[in-house]
């Protein structure tokens, strides 16, 4: 049962590792961008040099997690993004897709934040993945038009462990108790809800964090061209680009993920 649900924590995260990433490389590429969790958990031969990456989650959920991609793959995927012509792989377009993965984590932690809690991921690259002893999980990767090619995700003990823990459910309350109709939502209309604006994010360590003093700067996981979150109760309603309003700072929404509605339960 606990193999299980491992597994089946790992599909959670996986799935929800495709769709942040899937939207984040849209947004860099401006070409659709789709990544789907495959049934088969084995991972492909390799047939080539890989480049992998290592993804470190902290806070309420901890440990490794490893996503490998062909060479070919980032070399195509780090040109799309840098704006240049295919070319054979380079360092940069492996920092390139570096850059969009981890502009992609903010939202795999919220998606995952009611499950496990509040959790930060931290992207780097790895030389290769000790695959030994880890889960495998098969994804399908398609930029623009051309076809999906396989990558694959490993899970060490140490996230798999963190992930298969159940957590209490919160109490339900049951929606019809609490009716909710047009002439009830106009009621609350009018009601003023407290948003703001995320340019990116940092995990610092407590060193550096009493380090801090007028004139330090915090790099953040956020590119100056890759679009401002708009956060509603640390969920993300729209993205869009920054601008200036009577002197005051401003967003010019480019982006709707789903219907604000749903997120508000209504």
């Amino acid at each position: 049962m606990e193999n299980q649900n491992s597994k089946r924590a790992a599909r959670i995260f996986a799935s929800a590792f495709a769709t942040s990433l899937a939207t984040a490389l849209t947004a860099a590429v401006k070409s659709p961008a789709r990544f789907e969790v495959l049934e088969d958990s084995q991972a492909p031969a390799r047939q080539e040099q890989s480049v992998c990456f290592r993804l470190r989650v902290e806070g309420a959920l901890r440990g490794d997690c490893f996503v490998e991609f062909s060479q070919a793959q980032v070399a195509d995927i780090g040109a799309k993004i840098l704006g240049q012509p295919p070319a054979g792989f380079r360092e940069d377009h492996g920092e390139a897709l570096r850059k969009v993965i981890s502009s992609a984590m903010s939202e795999l932690a919220t998606a995952l934040s009611d499950q496990y809690g509040e959790f930060g991921v931290k992207i780097e690259l790895a030389k290769d993945v000790e695959s030994g002893g880890m889960l495998v999980l098969s994804l399908s990767a398609a930029v623009g038009e051309q076809p999906a090619i396989p990558l694959s995700l490993y899970f060490d003990g140490i996230l798999l462990e963190a992930m298969a823990v159940e957590k209490k459910s919160k109490p339900v309350v049951e929606s019809a108790a609490f009716p909710i109709d047009s002439v009830n939502l106009k009621l609350v209309m009018d009601v003023e809800l407290n948003v703001s604006l995320r340019f990116g994010q940092r995990q610092l360590p407590l060193r550096e964090v009493l380090e801090l003093a007028s004139g330090s700067v915090i790099e953040l996981d956020r590119q100056v061209d890759e679009p401002v979150e708009l956060l509603l109760d640390g969920k993300v309603i729209a993205r869009g680009e920054a601008v200036i309003v009577d002197g005051n700072y401003g967003l010019r929404v480019t982006e709707v993920p789903q219907p604000i509605a749903s997120q508000l339960g209504y």
